[in-house]
């Protein structure tokens, strides 16, 4: 819920992107972040710092401010976020319900939800940074049209897409508290979605899917560590344990989407030559050479 009304502060703020791409948090070092939010002409950011327990608010114009983080209700930490905003001379109105969720119990009235491990909370952000950090370099394969490596805050999943460059059939909705168009534009476009999820595992999954699924992508992945084809979700899942305790745990999340990614390549007839990379291709000219002035 408190990932919920940061990205919605953000979502007011942001000029509108395709497949709802200004919404997101991004993965840093210490946590997790808006990145840079225009406000008037300066702008501004807020981090959930899960080393220091705190989420900073900064501004261009050298203001900041914080909430700790710690046991506290949905409604307390939604009151104290914009109270903090207000200290900073930032105003931002969002539809303060949560979305993807059912019951969706408005922000300012949830006192239900008032629980925070910081241990849990840190387990899951160190999963997040490995995870971010082989999704960017599975990413460097492709030169067609890909999302960032993002955390979208509805589903609470890191993820990342591939684009096949064609349109895809309206998506059909049905996600909890989220408006049908809102799914429409996610989905506007054939896609192969892979990333990380705490749910589908006991200490959460790696994930793969597209849409539209071709016949035979379900079937196609039948050596991959583990890795089981979901009919309810209609999607393959990876339990983050297999991959934690692999000998080499990079290589088995890589193969891992490698498989799905080329499952729906090919079940969906993408134009593979064309949209994919080597990402070393640059490597022979630049032995002995300083790059971009970088020795």
């Amino acid at each position: 819920m408190w990932t919920q009304i940061v990205g919605k502060i953000r979502m007011a703020h942001s000029p509108m992107l395709n497949h709802w791409w200004q919404v997101t948090l991004y993965v840093t070092p210490r946590g997790l972040t808006t990145s840079m939010i225009p406000y008037g002409r300066g702008a501004y950011d807020i981090e959930f710092d899960f080393l220091e327990h705190r989420l900073n608010i900064r501004s261009s114009n050298g203001t900041s401010a914080f909430v700790v983080l710690g046991a506290k209700s949905v409604a307390e930490f939604h009151s104290e976020v914009f109270k903090a905003l207000g200290r900073l001379g930032i105003e931002a109105s969002i539809r303060s319900i949560p979305n993807e969720v059912d019951p969706a119990i408005p922000f300012a009235e949830d006192h239900q939800h008032a629980s925070y491990d910081p241990e849990a909370i840190g387990l899951f952000w160190r999963q997040l940074v490995q995870s971010d950090r082989v999704l960017n370099e599975f990413r460097s394969r492709f030169r067609g049209k890909a999302s960032p490596v993002h955390f979208f805050w509805g589903g609470m999943d890191l993820a990342y897409s591939r684009f096949s460059g064609r349109d895809a059939p309206t998506h059909p909705g049905g996600i909890p508290n989220c408006a049908d168009w809102v799914m429409v534009e996610g989905y506007s476009h054939e896609l192969s979605s892979c990333g990380f999820w705490p749910g589908g595992g006991d200490e959460g999954a790696f994930y793969a899917y597209c849409y539209p699924e071709p016949a035979g992508y379900a079937e196609y992945v039948t050596d991959a560590d583990g890795a089981v084809y979901n009919n309810d979700g209609r999607l393959y899942l990876l339990p983050y344990e297999n991959v934690r305790t692999a000998a080499d745990p990079d290589k088995m999340l890589l193969r891992f989407l490698q498989s799905t990614y080329e499952a729906a390549a090919e079940t969906g007839r993408w134009d593979r030559a064309a949209l994919e990379a080597d990402p070393a291709r640059w490597r022979h000219s630049r032995r002995g050479q300083h790059s971009f002035g970088v020795k």
